[in-house]
Order: structure tokens, then C-alpha cells, then sequence
């Protein structure tokens, strides 16, 4: 299957394009963003890296410079490590990941990519004889690391990293502070936030989401793409951080506490499977 059948776009304006894996149907199927600048452009998140992305980029001529000038560099972009969001980062030059993850990057960490991808979630293989047993986030060497407070400039606009741990350790958004977008990954969606996977801490969540109320506090949100399902507000982006720390409590604590355990183990049987 070639790469402009596995993906597909639509453009937001302001130089964004939505874009996701038509056959990976699944609630984990994650949110693409090209963000494109007058110097650089960006891809937030890869997805699972069945067809190449880059390629499906220049095909679907999404990286088309303006007349008369040079191609852009393109730099890639991990929210964080997990395989929905990392797997396609193989295909890319340039990539960059929040330091605390960098090591699970470059290693090959399929237990803290926590990799899980079943048969039935790919309507249409993307190459005869695919299985998803096959399926795992290679090793991919990060160029750039990322901290709280660094800049990616792409010329006329800049995105802020900001770290949010609690879904992840190296979970960032990204905020262009000049058109009040956060690009938020899997710290928040219009969903269940998941706080019961390896590396995945309630405290840090709960610290996060205070960050996401005061943004909104501050008027410095006024629209949310998140790296699952569809877009939102502010309004909404302070009532889904608000409603996890008053649920944060004991007994969430306690349930998530089994389900961490539950899933760890289940992550290492599926994962020594697919390295065996």
C-alpha cells in the first residue's frame, strides 16, 4: 500500500493539516499535526510508521515551498514515546523527544512505548504477509532534545515545550503562544485520561492539570488539539483538567494502582513475545 492511501489530511488553515492513518481503527489511533513556517515545519506526532510519512507529505505536496523559495527543514516532533504517537518517527532525519524519554527512544523501549497492536485494529494490512505481531517501535537516535521552556522557532511562529508528566514521564504540549493553540499529545483529550501505564504518575497528572487551568485562567488557550479524538476549547480543556483532580482521589489511587500492575505485566509477555 503506498503511503497516499495509508494517511489522510485536511487542512485547519493558519498552515496546519489534520492528518491520520486511514486503516489503523482504533481508539488509539492518534492525531497527526503538520504545522508549516515561513523557516521550518513541524510534524507533531508520527503514528505508527506502517507507510512513511515524509513520503505521504511530499506526495500529498504538503511541504510545497512558496514560489521561488527552498524546501524547509522538516523536523518531527514526539509528544511522547508511546508507539501510536512514535512508531513513525523512523522515517524522519530530524527528531526531537522530551530528555526524560529519550533513552526508552533510542534503546527501542517497546515496554515503555508500551506497544500493544492487534490484527483487528488494521482494517487493510499495509503489505502482504503484515502481522501485527511483527509490529515494534524500532530504535530511533532523537537530534534535538527537548526541555520545559525551549522554543521550536519555525520563523513567523513559535511553539513552547511544556512539560506535563503524568500520562507519560516525557509528555509535552506545545503552545503557540501568539494564536492561544495548545497541541496537548496525551496529556489531555476529550476522553479518559490514562494514568495506570508504566511511567505514568498521578501527582505529576494532577500537577499538569493545575498548569492546563492556569493557561486557561490566563487566557493563553483558546483552542486545544489534542493527540486523540477531536478539538476543543477552553472551556472544555478546564472542565476535563478540573474533573480529573477532584476524581484523583483515594480510591482512584487504589484502582489505579491494580491496573498498573495489571497491565505491566501484560506489556512484558506481549512485548518478549515480539522480540522473541
Amino acid at each position: 500500500m503506498a503511503a497516499l492511501e495509508w494517511f489522510a489530511h485536511k487542512p485547519l488553515g493558519g498552515g496546519i493539516f489534520w492528518i491520520q492513518e486511514r486503516f489503523y481503527e482504533s481508539g488509539n489511533r492518534a492525531n497527526i499535526w503538520l504545522v508549516r513556517g515561513s523557516q521550518r515545519d513541524v510534524v507533531i506526532d508520527a503514528g505508527l510508521g506502517l507507510r512513511s510519512l515524509p513520503d505521504y507529505l511530499h506526495d500529498a505536496g504538503l511541504l510545497a515551498p512558496a514560489e521561488g523559495a527552498g524546501p524547509r527543514p522538516l523536523l518531527a516532533v514526539a509528544t511522547h514515546v508511546h508507539f501510536d504517537h512514535s512508531g513513525g518517527l523512523q522515517h524522519f532525519e530530524d527528531v526531537a523527544v522530551h530528555s526524560a524519554e529519550a533513552s526508552a527512544l533510542l534503546q527501542g523501549d517497546n515496554y515503555e512505548a508500551v506497544t500493544w497492536l492487534s490484527d483487528r485494529e488494521v482494517a487493510r494490512p499495509p503489505r502482504p504477509g503484515w502481522s501485527a505481531r511483527q509490529f515494534r517501535v524500532p530504535p530511533v537516535r532523537p537530534s534535538r532534545l527537548l526541555h520545559e521552556g525551549d522554543v521550536i522557532n519555525l520563523g513567523d511562529r513559535q511553539l513552547t515545550v511544556m512539560h506535563m508528566p503524568g500520562h507519560s514521564r516525557g509528555s509535552i504540549c506545545l503552545h503557540d503562544k501568539d494564536r492561544k493553540i495548545l497541541f496537548s499529545g496525551d496529556v489531555v483529550y476529550d476522553g479518559s485520561m490514562i494514568d495506570w501505564l508504566p511511567y505514568s504518575r498521578i501527582s505529576d497528572y494532577i500537577a499538569s492539570c493545575q498548569r492546563l487551568m492556569e493557561l486557561v485562567d490566563r487566557g493563553l488557550v483558546e483552542k486545544v488539539l489534542p493527540g486523540h479524538f477531536n478539538i476543543f476549547g477552553a472551556e472544555r480543556l478546564y472542565r476535563l483538567a478540573s474533573n480529573y483532580i477532584s476524581q484523583a482521589g483515594i480510591c482512584h489511587k487504589i484502582s489505579t494502582c491494580a491496573m498498573r500492575s495489571i497491565a505491566s505485566i501484560a506489556l512484558r509477555v506481549a512485548n518478549s513475545r515480539i522480540t522473541s
